[in-house]
């Protein structure tokens, strides 16, 4: 026990003492990394299924992400959650109970992808029509969706497990278990895809393979966890460690729920009023999909930094070190400026170079992606803001702000203006909602910062006044 707390006072220590930079840079990267990595399984096969089946295959596996985002739902539920507990519990000294809050949440990680699994293989044809999908799709749709479904269980074991894995303090192992699965669905994409003919069923085969490999190192690690192996004891669920779990988990959960409300919405809009235009029923769908993975491919890293600031924030707004808590948000929102920047010369300046990555289509195809690309995605560079503040309210322990901010793009703005705006624009009105509502969103971002900061500053201890204004 005297040796946790020693572990623990030297991490205080450098998370109070360390240049906040060097620190970021230690915190960020790992989760950069295995936010990327979740992206990849996305993009890969996008870019073999788009070459191989073409545009329908495309617009299938659009429709099928809705249930991918509630596999990231849950998996930040109870892993975000789980981890949260176990570190705070740890941190003060209870380690039989901290591993309890792992152990549950080990058990609802892989239990809730088995429920998600069988909800969607007795309801796939009823859940694919509610998605939006056309009648020229449903077939590849139902093939691929239904393969993926079974491998549900272990993408989000994998992805939740990695929280835990980092939160037991081996950050470079969850790192590897989310590459081997991308590496493995990499590989056996073209193989299955082209090599066997396979089209929509091997690429959903080869992505089940790599997540069932990544799931089963997780499981394997989870029964040596390095604070103390898991017992049997651990896994028995206990109604006030799930809802311990959960409170901690909800904002990041309902963040994506968010996401997932609106992916819905936007299918069935795409679907629906470009039957009324000239681009037709599929194109509008298999476009916005590409675009969509592409997007969180730079949003991934946006993601990741946010995460990287959270626990430098968390200590050091705890401790009233409010400087270093502004310092480290001005960090994160520089570097999240930065890509922003570059991400948005891509989607305006090389839109159809992008779109071409993942095969041919039509002229009209390629007409409507580069549109949808430059109007929709338009305010990409100021994107960064809204996630990476909605994280520092919840970092200084305000999640309230935190949860309301992270909703404030899908649900308060872009939601209502899908709707409204196509019914006097048709379908560019879908484009034009995407950049007004992230505008909204980032402007009501600043403004509260703005205050939350100014609240620190006038807390803050007035030597460190003095200190900051003289530049020392």
């Amino acid at each position: 026990m005297r040796e946790e707390k020693n572990i623990a006072g030297e991490r205080e220590n450098k998370l109070g003492t360390f240049p906040v930079e060097k620190l970021l840079g230690q915190f960020a990267v790992p989760s950069i990394i295995a936010m990327l990595v979740s992206a990849l399984y996305n993009i890969v096969d996008q870019f073999f299924i788009g070459r191989s089946v073409g545009e329908l295959g495309n617009a299938a596996t659009n429709v099928a992400f809705p249930l991918t985002i509630s596999c990231v739902a849950l998996s930040l539920l109870f892993g975000i959650g789980g981890a949260s507990a176990f570190n705070l519990t740890l941190g003060g000294g209870d380690r039989e109970k901290a591993l309890h809050y792992a152990g549950n949440a080990a058990v609802m990680l892989f239990g809730g992808g088995v429920v998600l699994c069988v909800f969607v293989r007795l309801f796939l044809s009823k859940l694919l029509v509610f998605f939006g999908t056309p009648s020229n799709v449903m077939e590849y749709a139902e093939i691929y969706t239904g393969i993926t479904s079974f491998g549900f269980p272990f993408l989000i074991l994998t992805n939740g497990g990695g929280h835990l894995v980092r939160a037991d303090g081996s950050p470079k192992n969850a790192m590897f278990y989310n590459l081997s699965g991308a590496v493995i669905n990499t590989i056996l994409d073209p193989l299955f895809i082209f090599g066997f003919g396979m089209g929509m069923a091997g690429a959903a085969l080869a992505t089940i393979i790599g997540q069932i490999f990544s799931g089963i190192l997780v499981f394997c690690y989870l029964r040596r966890f390095r604070t103390a192996p898991l017992a049997v004891r651990h896994l028995k669920i206990r109604l006030s460690y799930v809802t311990e779990i959960v409170s901690l988990g909800a904002a990041s959960f309902f963040n994506q729920i968010a996401m997932m409300i609106v992916q819905i919405v936007l299918n069935k809009s795409l679907t629906h009023y470009g039957s009324m235009s000239v681009y037709g029923e599929s194109v509008p769908l298999a476009c916005a999909g590409i675009i969509t993975k592409v997007n969180q491919v730079f949003f991934s890293i946006i993601i990741g930094l946010s995460q990287g600031m959270q626990p430098i924030a968390s200590f050091n707004y705890g401790a009233k070190k409010f400087e270093r808590v502004r310092q480290v948000y001005g960090l994160a929102l520089k570097r999240g400026f930065i890509v922003s920047a570059i991400s948005f010369l891509c989607f305006q300046l090389i839109p159809r170079p992008i779109i071409s990555l993942f095969g041919d289509g039509s002229e009209m195809y390629f007409l409507f992606a580069e549109k949808y690309f430059r109007i929709y995605l338009f305010f990409t560079f100021i994107n960064c803001i809204q996630p990476i503040t909605s994280n520092l309210f919840t970092a200084i322990g305000k999640p309230k702000k935190g949860i309301f901010l992270s909703m404030t793009r899908q649900i308060l703005f872009l939601l209502p203006l899908i709707i409204i705006f196509p019914l006097f624009l048709g379908i560019d009105g879908i484009m034009y909602a995407g950049p007004i509502a992230d505008l909204v969103a980032g402007i009501v971002a600043v403004w509260m910062v703005r205050k939350e900061l100014a609240k620190m500053r006038a807390e803050m201890p007035v030597k460190d006044r003095i200190n900051k204004n003289a530049g020392t």
